[in-house]
């Protein structure tokens, strides 16, 4: 059973998109329980492309391709997780905020909490504030997800959390920040609870703030 395993967290590493659907559709087949496909095989082998990454071994290009790979495989086994109740690991809203159109960092923040085993709710782009409050107040997250790559839209990030300040809603959650100008110090700053300078850094940490 752990040679099954293996092949899907060896999917994962090398983006085999064809390869990982046929092995979730057999192993669904024999019965295989989809928690189990997750955690010991599709996240094994997303962790391990995030430490790659983290290295500098991996770039964009191929993280993405194991990602995609990695939700090829959950859109099969998602809708049975759902139905046998099976815990995830926590819920995450991303954004990026309000004035900023970039959003590849971002995506690939969700991909990565995805295979970190989180229930990823992605806004997109350019969100508002109240945007961001009015889905917190949906959602219920454990974990909001701030991006921004211009110095010239962080300060929304700020204005986004004044704002769930004033909704009441700021204590129910953890915020996490990213982006290419954005800092730990500005994090501490605005009052976020973690900031990460990567999509793998960014994945350890919402495990960490769940813990």
């Amino acid at each position: 059973m752990s040679e099954l395993f293996s092949e899907f967290s060896k999917a994962v590493i090398e983006g085999n998109l064809d390869d990982i659907v046929g092995l979730t559709k057999d192993a669904l087949d024999r019965g295989l329980n989809a928690k189990d496909i997750l955690d010991k095989g599709l996240m094994p082998g997303m962790d391990h492309v995030g430490a790659e990454f983290k290295a500098g071994n991996l770039f964009v290009p191929e993280v993405l391709r194991s990602a995609r790979a990695m939700q090829s495989s959950m859109s099969l086994i998602k809708p049975l997780l759902a139905e046998t109740g099976a815990a995830m690991t926590g819920k995450l809203l991303l954004g990026t905020v309000k004035g900023d159109l970039h959003d590849i960092g971002k995506n690939l923040v969700g991909m990565m909490c995805e295979g970190a085993g989180f229930e990823v709710k992605d806004m997109g782009k350019d969100i508002e504030p109240d945007v961001f409050v009015e889905a917190v107040q949906e959602f219920k997250p454990d974990i909001l997800g701030m991006s921004a790559l211009l110095t010239t839209t962080m300060r929304s990030m700020e204005h986004t959390i004044k704002a769930l300040e004033e909704a009441g809603v700021r204590d129910r959650l953890k915020i996490m920040i990213g982006g290419a100008p954005v800092t730990q110090t500005f994090a501490d700053q605005i009052g976020a609870d973690g900031y990460a300078s990567n999509a793998a850094s960014a994945a350890e940490l919402a495990k960490k703030l769940m813990s």
